[in-house]
């Protein structure tokens, strides 16, 4: 299979996940090695697909229902699942994390996780690598964008976060 050709299948096997795919997973399915799958993710961006790379692999852009909300939270490291199961405990799905760098500007992680499992293989994969989370490079300070079904559900996770001390305040 030409390049051109495996670029237009690995699209459209993306737009019939529901969850993220690796690149290894690709690589296999596509019988070519990882480094060409990235090349063609990277090609296909370039292209205008709008495909995101989070933690778990890679997922098309999904046009869902619900309410993109923005909320801006305040933790230590330690508390980083906690939040997360809060938003989706509450219903919301959490895009992504922000977070304002000195240097770079403003830096953002896909997250893309919708349940309490995506959420502790998410926090497995960070301690897994020894990573640290985006928001240790500003002292605790990021905001996450969620997609939550109503106002109601945005509500409860503001309200939650609140009660738990993880949502920023401010003076």
């Amino acid at each position: 299979m030409k390049a051109p050709e495996r670029r237009e299948r690995i699209y459209e096997y993306l737009t019939h996940q529901t969850t993220p795919v690796s690149a290894t997973m690709l690589a296999k399915h596509f019988s070519v090695s990882r480094q060409i799958i990235v090349g063609d993710i990277a090609l296909l961006r370039a292209g205008g697909a709008d495909i995101s790379a989070t933690p778990r692999g890679y997922l098309l852009a999904e046009e869902s229902a619900g309410l993109v909300r923005r909320i801006a939270c305040l933790h230590t490291g330690e508390q980083m699942e906690q939040e997360l199961n809060i938003c989706v405990d509450n219903g919301c799905s959490v895009i992504d994390v922000i977070v304002e760098h000195p240097v770079y500007g403003q830096l953002v992680g896909q997250l893309q996780l919708r349940s309490r499992y995506e959420v502790i293989q998410f926090v497995h994969q960070v301690e897994k690598a020894s990573a640290h989370s985006l928001s240790e490079l500003t002292d605790g300070i990021h905001l996450h964008t969620l997609r939550c079904p109503s106002d109601a559900a945005y509500e409860r996770v503001c309200k939650a976060l609140d009660k738990a001390g993880l949502l920023l305040k401010g003076e």
